[in-house]
């Protein structure tokens, strides 16, 4: 499957870390933006890290499944800052 994850983290000893666990399954491709292809249990592995992180009162993290990523359309304006084969 697909994801996009999104996240505000209001400590930056907390963002730090919730990074480094999204950039080890997906790519960085905004400053609060990671995406990329994941199996189901990877992304549970991933999420159980970051939930180990974030601080639930204070964080929010945001995650989008796409069950078919040719139906999704990006365009970017600007800079791509990652970029993802999947997307022409």
């Amino acid at each position: 499957m697909y994801v996009i994850i999104t996240y505000d983290i209001t400590d930056d000893k907390r963002l730090n870390k919730v990074r480094k666990i999204l950039r080890k399954y997906l790519y960085w491709t905004q400053l609060s933006t990671f995406e990329g292809e994941i199996s189901e249990g990877k992304l549970s592995k991933c999420m159980a890290e970051v939930n180990n992180v974030i601080e639930i009162k204070e964080d929010s993290v945001y995650v989008y499944k796409v069950e078919n990523p040719k139906n999704l359309e990006k365009n970017v304006l600007g800079i791509e800052k990652g970029h993802i084969d999947n997307f022409l």
